[in-house]
């Protein structure tokens, strides 16, 4: 038998279908799980959760890195770093905010090189559906793109413009050749507009001018493309918003065709009506609206009509929020606190769990919810369902060490990305992570707090993490 690594502990959540019991995982040389035994063995040499639990690592497969070319927004290191703080394991970047934008191959492999060396987690990418980049696609898909983002509205960046039906026709009939999945970004145009009236400092002048019946009407297009090529284009709504929009999607999956759709941590943590003036830290796109919505959003996850959350970390520099906190350097024309004009984007990788764990379980969220939320639904959406999601033989042995009882104050230094600009700072939570292990190497452990050969302010001096490319294998359903 080869050399094997042992981890042990008393409260174990192998996968969302099974209790949390005691169990001793072996790993092998590989980092793949090898046997599982349901005893708790402690000994020495080996990793010891004790009464902590211990899980799959979280999969997060919305995430801009933005590297290349606008690494003073974030980079593959702190962001990787901050995942690997969160118990992530694996994180999944976007097509834009990079530049180039992975829109074609050859962006593709610049970005995979530009990562090396610089991944504390597993990174992986989906590839950008833009107009007249049809056929790319396949060869994208083919190099190791997770799949496709495409957006129905402007994207707020140059480099990514957004397509109009003629072009995503186009683009899914590449697709359809390969199963290829397509994500959407679902606003779309309904002539609302800013108020110029309105003072642009505060939330709702934003809030007013981003209405539920963007979202209405991207989804309805997205529905009816999901329809004409199905079932050979699987589509997927990224970070829904809108409760207005929960019917049209019920009445699709009920129609048996292939939709998925994510929500994000703070479409289900924050409210409009808590939104202060001039935090435009808050801001993003598509908005978060009020406390009905957001109720009406933890009953469709609940019940299944919403399969994943994510994050969608989307940070940039503190002078593009108009904000004056962290080194931001604000313009002379500038307004403190502009809603209109600040960047649209929350940062928030890696301080997920305790934010959903925190919400949910006021709700009836199950630690097994949990898991099928971030874990097992996100590794199948970035077709790793493989490799990923679950403590299994076979699978990596990716899993994250926390205590869903530790009272966790979300501090400056626990932001471990890097503009330490988000609405989550100070935030009273339950849960925090201990040790976060990717194919069975301890990346994170809270308890590293001096340096030494192996270990810098709590993460491994080592990159662990490598990049996910190979073949896509994308299962029937979430």
């Amino acid at each position: 038998m080869s050399q094997e690594t042992a981890f042990t502990g008393l409260h174990v959540l192998l996968d969302s279908a099974t209790d949390v019991g005691p169990a001793t995982i072996y790993v092998d040389e590989t980092g793949k799980v090898s046997r599982i035994e349901k005893e708790y063995q402690p000994a020495a040499g080996r990793f010891d959760a004790g009464k902590r639990l211990l899980m799959p690592g979280i999969v997060d497969g919305h995430v801009h890195i933005n590297q290349p070319g606008r690494t003073q927004w974030e980079g593959v290191v702190t962001a990787s770093h901050a995942a690997a703080a969160g118990g992530v394991t694996t994180i999944i970047d976007m097509p834009l905010n990079c530049i180039p934008s992975t829109v074609t191959v050859d962006a593709y492999d610049q970005k995979r090189e530009s990562f090396k060396d610089g991944m504390w987690v597993d990174v992986g990418t989906w590839g950008g559906v833009v107009p007249g980049n049809a056929a790319d696609l396949v060869p994208m898909l083919e190099a190791g793109a997770r799949g496709f983002k495409c957006f129905l509205c402007d994207s707020g960046v140059d480099e990514f413009p957004p397509v109009n039906e003629d072009q995503l026709r186009t683009a899914m009939t590449e697709l359809k050749k390969k199963n290829g999945l397509l994500l959407f970004h679902a606003e779309m145009d309904t002539g609302a507009t800013v108020d110029g009236a309105k003072d642009p400092t505060d939330y709702g002048t934003f809030l007013n001018s981003r209405p539920p019946n963007m979202e209405v009407k991207a989804i309805d297009l997205v529905i009816k493309m999901c329809r004409e090529f199905a079932p050979h284009v699987p589509c997927h709504i990224v970070h829904l918003s809108a409760a207005d929009a929960l019917p049209a999607i019920r009445a699709a999956k009920a129609e048996g065709l292939p939709l998925t759709v994510e929500t994000c941590f703070h479409y289900l943590t924050i409210n409009s009506e808590d939104v202060p003036s001039r935090s435009t830290e808050y801001k993003c796109c598509p908005p978060i609206r009020d406390e009905a919505n957001r109720s009406l959003l933890w009953g469709a996850v609940l019940d299944g009509t919403i399969d994943i959350v994510v994050s969608d970390h989307s940070p940039c520099t503190p002078d593009l929020k108009l904000h004056p906190c962290c080194g931001g350097n604000l313009g002379a024309d500038a307004v403190e606190g502009d809603f209109v004009k600040a960047w649209g984007g929350i940062a928030s990788v890696g301080i997920g769990l305790p934010l959903l764990w925190t919400e949910g379980r006021k709700r009836g969220l199950s630690l097994q919810d949990v898991v099928r939320l971030v874990c097992e639904g996100t590794a199948a959406h970035s077709g790793l369902a493989n490799r990923k999601g679950r403590i299994a033989v076979g699978l990596d042995a990716d899993f994250v060490v926390w205590d869903p009882e530790e009272k966790n104050h979300i501090t400056v230094d626990k932001l471990h990305f890097r503009n330490k600009l988000t609405p989550y700072q100070e935030r009273l939570c339950n849960g925090l992570v201990h040790q976060t292990i990717v194919r069975g190497a301890t990346v994170y452990d809270v308890r590293q707090t001096v340096d030494s050969d192996e270990w810098a302010a709590g993460f491994s001096k080592r990159p662990r993490g490598q990049w996910i490319g190979g073949t896509v294998v994308r299962s029937a359903a979430i």
